[in-house]
């Protein structure tokens, strides 16, 4: 998802007309250091009401919208609206292009609907996680009511035209707003769109599959693109007929053709010339921000290499806040499966500060783990300080430096912790996306 967001939000293009000009919901991410102060208060239902430095909160609760855990805050005395990142001065996403869950549009919609009943009458300020904000009663409705609306209509029109055999690259070119949304600058498509959002909502229903046979099986995708290429009458063939569709102007198809010649023949540096100049100008042309800094980092990639993920994807303060069980689900997710098919190791792994233990299993290729210690006893035993797992985890320390300080001991067999930490592959955050490799 990092690598990815390096696209969406174009940090590493420069600055200017011919680059990054904003991202739909601010200028960019932030490149400095991430952190995160853990919270010391739950909010767990609607109309809770909290004091802070004596100021006067209300919550609503707005679970499935923009993100899993949600919500909104009132300011009573002042009549103050803070509408978190549930509507924006654009039309939000259904599903990032960086990559995510499929958000629920008809649920997103009724919580809008319930913060107009529980505080449109009560509020003359409203604010949000970005953009400016909204003045009076009755401008806040209004602007709430065509934002409801706004997903409403693409959840809807995109089931109704589902159930009419339309699948989601289709329904992407048919659906268009209504005059009355689509006048309206804050349901303008600068970060999400309808196109990669009604295909979100496809999905959301009916997944990858579109229902036809052809489809079921595909070739993946340097496989598909040679066979293309050949059928197409080679490289040369399909670069020439490439050059005049650019002349006329077709960048959207120089972009889906040219792309098999790149990925069945990374090093022609023609194709992904060719390739970079249709994504250029498909991304001058386009007016969501996000999908300009894919096309223009994708253009940037294919000229001068893969520029990497230019934030931090593990930083300190968000490792140390962790617990031990979002670490081993973590760890799970690291495990070689193959590798580890005809493995069977059972581990006991004990954090301290506080002391915490958990077990560990491998077995049938997939890591396993609960809390507690094995009966009988595990072949090895790891213990290690809470702090020097996170110095590990971010690699600011090594293994053995830590066991030299005492901070960290094996006991038992030693050799399957080291069996283990074998099967761990590392995450590569600066993979090839306009290329093969």
């Amino acid at each position: 998802m990092a690598r990815r967001a390096g696209y969406m939000y174009g940090a590493l293009l420069e600055r200017g007309p011919a680059g990054q000009i904003g991202s739909g919901l601010g200028q960019t991410t932030s490149l400095g250091t991430i952190t995160l102060l853990p919270p010391n208060l739950d909010i767990v239902e609607t109309g809770q009401e909290e004091t802070v430095d004596g100021v006067r909160m209300s919550f609503q609760l707005t679970p499935g919208t923009e993100a899993p855990a949600e919500m909104n805050i009132h300011f009573p005395d002042a009549r103050v609206l803070c509408i978190a990142d549930n509507a924006a001065r654009a039309m939000h996403n259904i599903l990032t292009p960086r990559g995510a869950l499929v958000r629920d549009p008809r649920v997103w919609a009724h919580y809008l609907d319930e913060a107009i009943d529980l505080f449109g009458d009560k509020s003359d300020v409203l604010f949000a996680g970005h953009h400016w904000p909204c003045w009076s009663s009755g401008e806040i409705v209004d602007y709430l009511e065509k934002q409801r609306d706004l997903y409403t209509y693409l959840h809807d029109q995109t089931l109704r035209l589902l159930n009419q055999g339309h699948t989601g690259p289709e329904i992407a070119e048919l659906i268009e707003l209504p005059p009355s949304l689509a006048s309206e600058w804050h349901c303008r498509e600068y970060y999400g769109s309808i196109s990669h959002n009604t295909k979100a909502i496809y999905q959301r229903y009916m997944g990858w599959f579109d229902g036809n046979p052809a489809h079921l099986w595909e070739h993946p995708p340097v496989e598909q693109a040679r066979r293309y290429v050949e059928f197409m009458g080679g490289n040369e063939a399909v670069l020439e007929k490439a050059r005049a569709c650019f002349a006329e102007g077709d960048y959207r198809w120089v972009a889906e053709v040219v792309n098999r010649v790149v990925f069945a023949e990374p090093e022609n540096r023609e194709a992904r010339e060719l390739q970079a100049d249709a994504l250029e100008q498909l991304g001058y042309g386009a007016e969501n921000a996000t999908w300009r800094n894919f096309f223009l980092i994708g253009a940037k990639e294919l000229r001068e290499g893969v520029s990497g993920t230019p934030t931090a994807t593990a930083p300190p303060d968000v490792v140390a806040r962790l617990t031990v069980s979002q670490l081993l689900d973590a760890m799970a997710i690291r495990l070689n499966g193959p590798r580890a098919a005809e493995q069977q190791l059972r581990i006991d792994w004990t954090v301290t500060d506080p002391d915490e233990q958990h077990q560990i299993t491998i077995r049938n290729g997939v890591l396993r783990h609960k809390p507690g210690s094995h009966d009988p006893p595990a072949e090895a035993a790891l213990v290690v300080e809470r702090e020097a797992l996170n110095q590990l985890l971010l690699k600011t320390a090594e293994i053995g430096e830590l066991a030299e300080s005492g901070r960290l001991r094996v006991e038992g067999d030693g050799v399957k912790i080291g069996e283990l930490l074998g099967l761990l592959d590392e995450p590569n955050p600066g993979f090839a996306i306009v290329t093969p490799d």
